[in-house]
């Protein structure tokens, strides 16, 4: 049996907690997505983590579109991952249909992102790709009655296999608020920024390997949580709206 026999075996056993037999595509679609990221976390973890030079590429939108075919033809193992399948019954282009369209662009401006970040990381030049999480996209188009329907892009309802949550690395970042003058202990003007609001930014790894080469970079993108996300005070006295006025804004 190749690696990735044994690794979907794996994955669909302890991580989702399902046997070969009673698993839906889905569950074979997260348990070779999970595969194939453990091959690639080798090249993420094997690298420098302090080159003398690190592109930082700043874009509101990264368009990669679906991961797991990108990765397997980037790895050179898609013909692996099919014999891998064929085992199980399953064939690969049912698996592909099933992988997720991450809502993380647009359009143009977001696809020369995700472009830039392949050739860098194929270039072997080290860089991280840094941008917003976006949990809902844009929109899913549908046509019904020779009408155009907007639908929510929920692409995050469960769990994406292609990040990585990096909790301990979050940060508060203000928004509006006044500037303040005072004097410091030791007598000196000082000038501080008093924020109106925060928000606590909760950071996401995404690896972007290079094509046949043991290159990896990543895209950190981050995710905007409430600093309190519920109010017991409100709750108590019956406000309930208002006992989550503060996740819902975030």
């Amino acid at each position: 049996m190749n690696n990735l026999y044994n690794g979907i075996k794996e994955r669909l056993f302890y991580t989702l907690g399902k046997r070969p037999d009673k698993a839906s595509l889905h569950d074979f679609y997260m348990a070779l997505s999970y595969a194939v990221r453990d091959q690639m976390m080798t090249y993420w973890l094997d690298m420098p983590r302090h080159p003398k030079k690190d592109v930082a590429y700043l874009s509101a939108e990264f368009l990669i579109g679906p991961q797991l075919n990108n990765n397997l033809i980037s790895l050179g193992i898609r013909d692996e991952a099919k014999e891998a399948l064929a085992e199980y019954d399953r064939a690969l282009e049912d698996i592909l249909d099933v992988a997720e369209e991450p809502g993380l662009g647009n359009g143009g401006l977001g696809r020369l992102a995700a472009c830039y970040m392949e050739s860098l990381a194929t270039l072997k030049v080290p860089a991280t790709g840094y941008g917003i999480r976006y949990k809902y996209g844009i929109f899913k188009q549908l046509i019904k009655d020779n009408q155009q329907v907007e639908i929510t892009d929920n692409w995050l309802h469960g769990e994406w296999p292609w990040e990585l949550c990096q909790p301990d690395e979050s940060v508060f970042v203000g928004f509006g608020g006044r500037v303040e003058n005072y004097v410091s202990d030791r007598g000196n003007y000082r000038v501080r920024w008093v924020p109106d609001e925060q928000v606590v930014a909760v950071p996401y790894d995404v690896l972007q390997l290079g094509y046949r080469v043991n290159s990896c970079n990543r895209l950190r993108l981050w995710r905007a949580d409430a600093t309190e996300t519920f109010d017991f005070y409100a709750f108590n006295i019956g406000d309930y709206l208002a006992s989550v006025e503060h996740s819902v804004a975030y």
